[in-house]
């Protein structure tokens, strides 16, 4: 979904200074489209809930456990 990624990008690159809202709206998506693509990517564990500045939303950290790839 063109999207979401578009969506996630720029929820990465806000870094919390808009809300969840009005950085889809200004993407050209409206409120319902929003929210739908915020819970696709809560669902896929790319987003968390989090108070972040003005957002609800921030990406999540990505680590590197005994469990990520093997050599």
């Amino acid at each position: 979904m063109k999207n979401k990624n578009q969506y996630y990008i720029a929820l990465k690159e806000d870094n919390g200074q808009l809300n969840e809202i009005d950085l889809g709206e200004k993407l050209g998506f409206n409120e319902e489209e929003t929210r739908l693509i915020i819970m696709k990517l809560l669902s896929e564990h790319k987003i968390e809930y989090i108070e972040n500045g003005t957002c609800n939303y921030s990406t999540m950290k990505r680590s590197k456990g005994k469990n990520h790839e093997k050599s």
